[in-house]
């Protein structure tokens, strides 16, 4: 390398050298974070079908969004697909003790089937 530097007249900045590590330690920190996060995230999701058999697949936020496009496209041809997702959602969040989204009881209670 001290050939190279000696043969282009040119050395890379200190600062540059700073930048190029601080990069490289912030992406592998973010990386190990996230695989860490979906590593335990998946863990849970497996402690929860072994204990119920099932669990719920949509967030509160998923499915009320699912219910607005189902009473918004009532003729769309993947309409009753995704009425059998949200029953399907609904019923399991019924049966379950444990669900893996955060949903208060007065949330599930509130759901009902279309």
């Amino acid at each position: 390398m001290l050939s190279l530097l000696q043969t282009t007249g040119t050395a890379v900045p200190l600062s540059a050298w700073v930048v190029m590590l601080g990069a490289i330690v912030l992406l592998w920190g973010v990386a190990g974070w996230a695989l860490y996060r979906t590593l335990t995230d998946e863990e849970r999701k497996l402690d929860l079908i072994r204990d119920h058999g099932t669990i719920d697949t949509y967030s509160p936020r998923t499915m009320a969004e699912l219910r607005e496009w189902i009473e918004a496209h009532p003729d769309h041809p993947e309409n009753e697909t995704a009425k059998a997702a949200y029953n399907d959602c609904v019923e399991t969040l019924h049966e379950i003790e444990t669900p893996f989204y955060e949903w208060s009881d007065e949330q599930r209670a509130e759901l009902e089937q279309l």
